[in-house]
C-alpha cells in the first residue's frame, strides 16, 4: 500500500485534534473530489513499519483524539491488509483513541455485502472503527455547512451501535 499524506495536527476530519492518513488508491473517481492525486495506487510513498511507527507516536500525545483513515479509498481491498495491523495496534496500545474512516462505499449496501475483498479482513477492520462516514462525494449535494463530510447523502455510522443493531444508527457527536 501506498500513502499520500499524513496530516499529524487535523481538526476537519473528526471531532479533536487528530492524526489522519490519506491512502492511496480508490476506483471511485467522484466528480469533484478534493484528492484526485490520490486514486492512484502508487501514488506518495509506500507504507511500512516505520511509517505505522511514525502514526502511533504522532497519536500518544494526550491532546490527539484519535485517528482518522481516508485517501484514497481505506476499503480498496487492495488497502485493508495493510490498515489492519495499524488498526489492531491503536486499539491495543492507545484503547482511549477512537477511529474514524472516511469510505465512498456505503456501509449496508457495499462493505457489509463481503464484495471488497476478504471477509474477514473488512469485518476485523469494521469491529476497530467508532465512526464510519460513508458514501461517495456527490458534487451535487455538496454542502459545506455539514459536519465532517461533503456531501449531504454521506453518513456519519456510529459502527459499534450499528453492528450491534444490525440496523446503522447514526452517530449523535459531542
Amino acid at each position: 500500500m501506498y500513502y499520500a499524506d499524513i496530516k499529524k495536527i487535523d481538526v476537519a476530519n473528526g471531532p479533536g485534534v487528530r492524526v489522519s492518513l490519506f491512502v492511496s488508491g480508490c476506483t471511485h473517481h467522484c466528480k469533484g473530489c478534493f484528492n484526485q492525486e490520490a486514486w492512484d495506487f502508487h501514488y506518495g510513498r509506500p507504507y511500512t513499519q516505520e511509517t505505522e511507527d511514525e502514526i502511533l507516536q504522532a497519536l500518544s500525545p494526550s491532546y490527539i483524539a484519535g485517528l482518522t483513515l481516508l485517501g484514497g479509498e481505506p476499503f480498496e481491498p487492495q488497502n485493508q491488509a495493510a490498515l489492519l495491523p495499524l488498526l489492531r495496534r491503536v486499539r491495543r496500545e492507545l484503547p482511549e483513541k477512537s477511529i474514524w474512516a472516511f469510505s465512498g462505499y456505503t456501509l449496508d449496501t457495499d462493505i457489509l455485502t463481503g464484495k471488497l475483498g476478504d471477509w474477514d479482513i473488512t469485518r476485523e477492520i469494521l469491529s476497530y472503527l467508532d465512526v464510519l462516514v460513508d458514501g461517495e462525494f456527490v458534487q451535487e449535494k455538496k454542502d459545506i455547512s455539514l459536519r465532517f463530510r461533503g456531501s449531504s447523502n454521506q453518513r456519519l455510522i456510529d459502527l459499534p451501535k450499528t453492528l450491534a443493531a444490525d440496523s446503522v444508527v447514526w452517530w449523535e457527536g459531542e
